[in-house]
């Protein structure tokens, strides 16, 4: 070859290097930090990685199953997952560094509030559970330990006046583990808190031979948020939710965010709200809870975490009085 086609083939050779390095560098690598997969988060997760991928250029997201909030929430603090499916009450904990982050504050923003988190108290006939001091003596899952389930599970408990570790045997199990333990008859009861439905409890009420029973306790909520600011709310899960289940259930409720760390550019956390926003249909696809993801619930007071400026900006173009 001569010398004029040698520096002709490395010109080519470094321009198309070139080109690759700024692919790559478009390329966004988003991992999402959901749950079990029994509940919600991680189905939705898997809705959100798809949309993502699909509508956002050099996007290439994925799940991640996880023990929920809590293990959430310090990846998001590690920058080992860019985006969390958490609960406003384990968000606050990490912002403050208190509790199960304590002397470790997480530098976390709200990207945007998407659905209200059921607490369900459940357990079958036969075990002679019918409200929440009958829990006293029995054999309880309060939730895996990095989940928020466990957060708030004790302070349902420490309000109801029980002790966690006293009035009760405690397992730590997640919800799909919950439900084969109490199908096993190795628990009596135990504690979720999620969307509606939760696969694995339509699971368990749809099992023959079993009869679901959920505990009301929505009277523990004035002395939570007397304890932890007023981020509680008393709700229902409506009768025929799940199977056998046949009327309503009185019980506490806390809204879920979309969490990143507050380093995530703003550029980008505007391009994930607006993606979120547009493609709601295809979320909503994935799990009827996505339809609670709307522009009405983006408000201040939904939750206490401070947003991130990328968030703000695309909810203010869109008219929402923050």
């Amino acid at each position: 070859m001569t010398r004029k086609g040698l520096v002709f083939g490395a010109l080519i050779a470094a321009a198309a290097l070139f080109a690759g390095g700024a692919l790559a560098q478009q390329q966004l690598n988003i991992a999402i930090a959901t749950g079990g997969t029994g509940g919600v988060y991680y189905p939705l997760g898997g809705g959100m990685a798809n949309v993502l991928t699909k509508y956002v250029p050099g996007a290439a997201a994925t799940a991640r199953v996880t023990g929920g909030s809590v293990d959430n929430l310090k990846l998001i603090d590690s920058k080992q997952s860019e985006l969390g499916l958490v609960m406003v009450d384990a968000a606050l904990d990490a912002l403050k560094g208190e509790n199960k982050f304590k002397g470790h504050p997480v530098d976390v923003r709200t990207l945007m509030v998407l659905y209200p988190n059921r607490m369900h108290i459940v357990t079958v006939e036969g075990r002679g559970i019918e409200k929440m001091s009958d829990l006293k003596g029995k054999r309880v899952s309060t939730g895996s330990p990095g989940s928020a389930t466990e957060v708030m599970a004790f302070r349902v408990i420490e309000a109801a006046g029980l002790d966690k570790d006293k009035d009760m045997r405690r397992e730590r199990l997640g919800v799909a583990e919950s439900t084969n333990a109490i199908k096993d008859g190795k628990i009596d009861a135990y504690f979720w808190v999620g969307g509606l439905p939760t696969a694995a409890v339509t699971d368990l009420a749809a099992t023959p031979g079993i009869k679901i029973k959920l505990i009301d306790h929505a009277d523990v909520v004035a002395k939570m948020n007397a304890k932890y600011g007023g981020i509680y709310s008393a709700g229902v899960i409506p009768a025929k939710t799940y199977p056998g289940q046949d009327k309503d259930n009185k019980i506490s409720v806390v809204q879920n965010i979309l969490v990143a760390n507050a380093s995530m550019p703003d550029k980008v956390a505007y391009d994930i709200v607006k993606t979120f926003i547009e493609h709601k249909a295809d979320l909503v696809a994935v799990h009827g809870e996505a339809k609670s993801i709307d522009l009405a619930n983006q408000i201040q007071k939904n939750s206490p975490i401070p947003w991130h400026p990328g968030a703000v900006k695309y909810f203010k173009e869109k008219g929402v009085k923050m």
